[in-house]
């Protein structure tokens, strides 16, 4: 079976607004759009690239499962590291995000804080 996984190539994220959260994306993480059309946007993290997908054009791609609605709540997390979360948050609340908790140090050793995009996935920033 070889290197199997070897990796996780992308990740597609379900959203109902996709102007508003490719803004998000752009503002939030700096980055330039690497694809688009009139249903998703491809932003380049690295190794993994992160498709925003119309959550009305998702439907197709998972049936007969369903795609739940953002109110649902979250099930999934990113987690970014960087050198210092409290600078971090400073530069993020300066690009207008507005934290759901942090920066706060963990049990388990580690300093973090968490923020929602506009599509209810929760990422977080941890050292």
């Amino acid at each position: 079976m070889g290197s199997w996984p070897s990796g996780v190539g992308a990740v597609t994220l379900f959203v109902e607004d996709l102007e508003a959260t490719k803004g998000f994306y752009q503002e939030v993480f700096g980055l330039p759009v690497a694809f688009e059309d009139a249903d998703s946007a491809v932003f380049n993290f690295g190794n993994t690239i992160i498709n925003l997908l119309k959550a009305a054009a998702a439907r197709e791609l998972i049936e007969p499962a369903v795609v739940a609605s953002r109110e649902a709540g979250s099930r999934i997390q990113f987690t970014i590291e960087v050198d210092d979360v409290d600078q971090m948050c400073a530069e993020l609340a300066n690009r207008g995000v507005e934290f759901l908790n942090g920066p706060m140090d963990r049990p388990w050793g580690v300093r973090t804080a968490s923020f929602s995009d506009p599509g209810g996935h929760i990422w977080e920033i941890a050292k």
